[in-house]
């Protein structure tokens, strides 16, 4: 008796166990779907502490807009968020895009140089976590870490830090430092949502210590609006998705890989996102996208992809 009692009491304690379980990632999926929405953002950022005392600050960064969080894809283990920026009530622009994967083990670290190294985590590493991979305007990879979402004390948050290139507010305009280390902090709140950064301005070379320039703090607050305020940007996406859907699944094949990705910052003297747009007036195919996909990475890239 007393043994079928124990056992009664393992069997309930792993059915509470897993209930438990199944009720925190239904709180992280709450979390991440509380993003999406229309908001006006405000961009606010300043350095703050830097070691060489001789070291000049720049001035801070203030900026604004209205933003359209869209969720493209929502699967059992995935959500991606697409964000579109409106701008002046009459022009949208594909903005940046977040994956939230769960339990993942396929990560990028950025480099530098423009290079990414593609590693897979250990399956008890991430036990748990959720993997944000961030991408750019044209769905190249900008950076991703994994962590715990966290819900206690009424805070519902998610903290990492990772490597990534210059902000695109800063890439045409800074030399003095070539890796931004992260630390992002991404907090739901009453309002809407939060993008806390502590931010290391990094110059790093090879085979030596990152050499840290200055430190940066980041305010990025979503204030949430109804969603009519955002409808141009809706209407945009439904014009414009399949032809983005072609170019993540063109991205996809790149990123199934271990190793290495560098890309080449320019071809004919544009970006890639230009040559994006060209082709997104064409409503471009599958092929033709792959093919400059192709033209982008550079021959030093490293692929080691199963089944190749």
């Amino acid at each position: 008796m007393r043994k079928l009692t124990f056992l009664g009491m393992l069997s309930m304690a792993v059915s509470v166990f897993g209930q438990s379980e199944k009720n925190k990632k239904q709180q992280d999926i709450d979390a991440i779907k509380g993003m999406c929405g229309c908001y006006e953002v405000t961009f606010k950022y300043t350095e703050t502490f830097a070691p060489e005392i001789d070291y000049e600050k720049h001035l801070d960064y203030t900026s604004g807009a209205l933003e359209w969080a869209e969720l493209i894809e929502e699967k059992d283990n995935k959500l991606s968020i697409q964000h579109l920026l409106l701008v002046n009530d009459n022009r949208v622009i594909k903005h940046w895009r977040q994956d939230w994967e769960y339990e993942n083990q396929n990560v990028f670290y950025y480099d530098k140089d423009n290079t990414w190294k593609f590693k897979t985590l250990a399956k008890e590493r991430v036990k748990g976590q959720w993997t944000q991979k961030v991408f750019q305007v044209d769905d190249s990879p900008r950076y991703s870490g994994s962590s715990t979402w966290i819900h206690a004390d009424g805070k519902h948050y998610w903290e990492n830090k990772t490597a990534s290139p210059l902000p695109r507010r800063e890439y045409t305009k800074r030399t003095d430092y070539n890796v931004m280390l992260r630390g992002n902090r991404q907090e739901i709140t009453n309002y809407g949502w939060l993008h806390e950064q502590d931010n290391d301005k990094l110059i790093r070379e090879d085979n030596q210590e990152d050499i840290l320039l200055v430190q940066e703090k980041g305010y990025n607050v979503y204030t949430k609006v109804a969603d009519e305020k955002c409808q141009r940007a809706k209407d945009w996406w439904a014009s414009n998705n399949k032809f983005w859907g072609k170019v993540r699944n063109s991205w996809d094949e790149v990123y199934n890989r271990t190793g290495e990705l560098t890309l080449r910052k320019t071809i004919d003297e544009e970006p890639l996102f230009m040559h994006f747009y060209k082709l997104e007036k064409e409503n471009a195919k599958l092929g033709k996208i792959s093919s400059l996909l192709q033209k982008f990475i550079t021959d030093k890239s490293v692929t080691n992809v199963e089944g190749k």
